[in-house]
């Protein structure tokens, strides 16, 4: 049996144990992917990520739910790029550094906002793909009835590095209703069996935020609902350009999350349109939680 220090930060808010947990394992690279997953599974957060060395980037990053290893996720880079700012591992005057992931070199930048230390992250290109599954069965999943769900706009898998289903809902009231059948999401999502769902509206009970949202896991990562969710809040961002507003050529807003289970946090969502794309941006702060030491075989 070994015992990894790993440390506990909470990701798009600045009060402990409300925003998104992220476990945060330092110096990693001494360990196996194997090793990498038992502590993710021990942890049993939605997300642990492992902070690696990097021959291309700053820091090589990977990212483990307590089921598998996923390819990009938000709030566990907000949390370990806060964690490596905050400790003094990163200089007080490199505001810019990149991070290696598996979708490739990022940017990350930082900044102070009222006080407040932000980290601001760049996602990969926008993908979207169609859903042709059951609505109805859909909206049963979520625990509401198919009238909850918002006809007008597209329900469809976006992806800014990891894939969700994007679900509009008419009203913010729905949100406290929802009660998630996750096991039957595989059936449901016929086209991409293993994705998590994230319903959203554009009203919100915070009158700076513009969206409102839940996210619902896949039943192969292990947990139930990520609190606040920065890959899925970022593809919002492009949504919003590629299905609400075609000729805008940026959008800047507010993501709301969490409420519900009571880890109300705040995601800060920039997206532009460029010649070949989109550039998607999500900012957060962080806070320090707890260190835990975590044993596994």
């Amino acid at each position: 049996m070994q015992t990894r220090k790993v440390l506990h930060y909470d990701a798009f808010s600045s009060i402990p144990n409300k925003g998104n947990p992220a476990g945060i394992v330092l110096e990693a690279d001494d360990l196996s992917v194997d090793s990498m997953q038992r502590i993710a599974k021990t942890v049993g957060f939605n997300e642990t990520v492992f902070v690696l060395k990097s021959d291309i980037a700053d820091y090589k990053l990977r990212y483990f739910t307590p089921g598998h290893e996923i390819n990009l996720c938000g709030h566990a880079t907000v949390g370990s790029m806060y964690c490596l700012k905050s400790l003094g591992l990163i200089g007080e005057t490199r505001n810019n550094i990149t991070i290696e992931t598996n979708v490739g070199v990022l940017p990350i930048r930082f900044e102070q906002r009222h006080d407040e230390l932000f980290v601001t992250m760049k996602q990969d290109q926008p993908m979207f793909a169609s859903f042709n599954g059951s609505v109805k069965k859909l909206a049963a999943s979520l625990g509401i009835s198919e009238q909850d769900i918002d006809d007008s706009l597209p329900i469809v898998y976006g992806n800014t590095g990891t894939w969700t289903l994007l679900v509009p809902v008419k009203e913010v009231e729905s949100f406290s209703r929802m009660k998630p059948h996750n096991y039957q999401f595989p059936d449901i999502l016929i086209e991409q069996p293993k994705t998590s769902v994230h319903p959203f509206t554009l009203k919100a009970f915070d009158n700076k935020a513009m969206m409102h949202a839940r996210h619902f896991s896949s039943p192969f990562s292990g947990t139930v609902e990520d609190a606040v969710t920065g890959t899925a809040s970022g593809v919002m961002g492009a949504y919003y350009l590629t299905y609400l507003d075609h000729k805008a050529e940026q959008i800047e807003f507010i993501v709301e999350q969490g409420l519900e289970i009571e880890k109300d946090g705040r995601v800060y969502v920039n997206v532009n349109r460029t010649e070949s794309g989109m550039d998607v941006y999500i900012s957060g702060t962080g806070v320090y939680v707890k260190e835990m030491d975590v044993s596994f075989e």
